[in-house]
């Protein structure tokens, strides 16, 4: 079952957000963003860090339902190849 990543990321959230999804580590492998509406860069942050994680023990992160605005701030800040995005 993939992990769904809550309405809103900020930089608020990312901390409660990023330990959520390390307590869910196998449900990594899968993130969906179809509720993901209110997210600044600290979005990016958590999701490299799962991706870090994954990559530790041989997994990798893969984002299903990425809102576009989330697709152009990965290109902006040139993470989109290594979120897969």
């Amino acid at each position: 079952m993939p992990f769904l990543l809550p309405h809103t990321v900020t930089h608020e959230t990312a901390l409660q957000v990023e330990k959520e999804g390390l307590q869910n580590l196998p449900a990594l492998a899968a993130v969906d963003c179809s509720g993901l509406h209110s997210f600044d860069s600290s979005a990016l942050t958590v999701l490299l860090s799962w991706q870090k994680k994954l990559q530790a023990v041989g997994k990798s992160l893969s984002i299903h339902h990425a809102p576009e605005k989330l697709v152009v701030l990965a290109g902006v800040y040139g993470v989109s190849s290594l979120l897969g995005l």
